[in-house]
């Protein structure tokens, strides 16, 4: 796997400096992993044909070395508001909410987190889960800091949720989602001078839906 597994622990909160010697190590990682596969007398002889076809851009990234100048960062620090969305959230009964802003439907889908080397030469891979769930509400709620926290700030990508639920709300498109409905909401919060806790929900779904954006589908439980 081209994942650097137990060498990313610390990039949220490392400071620039250690990141970028975490960004070097990844670097390191995949050139060794297919430097490997490209050149040992283990790997068999078709899978080694095939990976020495590959190589990297070489009209991309060229002021970089041709490796791209960001990591792919899937999940980090996040904020704990008075809701958390969890995984009751996007599977069975739970997932209609009344301050809906929009949907998701990706797979519960998180990497692994640990990789142990076994005595006889391999390893076993562990935190690896890919769990499919039917299209869900995301609540308006998962924007919202602690009211003792902040009143007048909405987080529309480390938004409140638990690592089970972020693993399917990660996605751009979600992305988009919810920040279209963080812009909205910021706008009803100024015009009506309110905290982003008051605004009337039912109103934003209402200029949402007046967006085209989309609330409902057909495999949702009955509210």
């Amino acid at each position: 796997s081209t994942n650097n597994i137990n060498m990313n622990w610390e990039y949220p909160t490392a400071s620039y400096r250690r990141r970028s010697e975490l960004w070097q190590d990844h670097v390191d990682y995949v050139q060794g992993f297919f430097y490997f596969l490209s050149t040992d007398l283990s790997v068999p002889k078709d899978l080694q044909a095939e990976i020495n076809t590959y190589g990297i851009p070489k009209d991309e990234f060229a002021n970089n070395n041709h490796w791209t100048h960001q990591l792919y960062i899937r999940e980090a620090r996040r904020m704990v508001g008075d809701f958390v969305m969890t995984q009751k959230d996007i599977q069975g009964d739970g997932r209609t909410k009344e301050d809906v802003i929009g949907m998701g439907a990706y797979n519960s889908d998180s990497h692994n987190v640990q990789r142990i080397p076994t005595p006889d030469g391999y390893t076993e891979n562990e935190g690896n889960m890919e769990v499919p769930v039917e299209p869900y509400q995301i609540p308006y709620r998962v924007l919202l800091p602690k009211r003792k926290e902040a009143t007048n700030l909405l987080v529309p990508v480390c938004f409140s949720a638990s690592h089970v639920s972020y693993s399917t709300l990660r996605m751009e498109p979600q992305y988009m989602i919810i920040g279209q409905a963080a812009g909205v909401a910021a706008k009803m919060a100024i015009d009506k001078r309110v905290a982003v806790q008051d605004i009337d929900t039912r109103g934003l779904t209402a200029k949402l839906k007046a967006q085209r954006a989309v609330m409902e589908h057909q495999s949702l439980p009955t509210k």
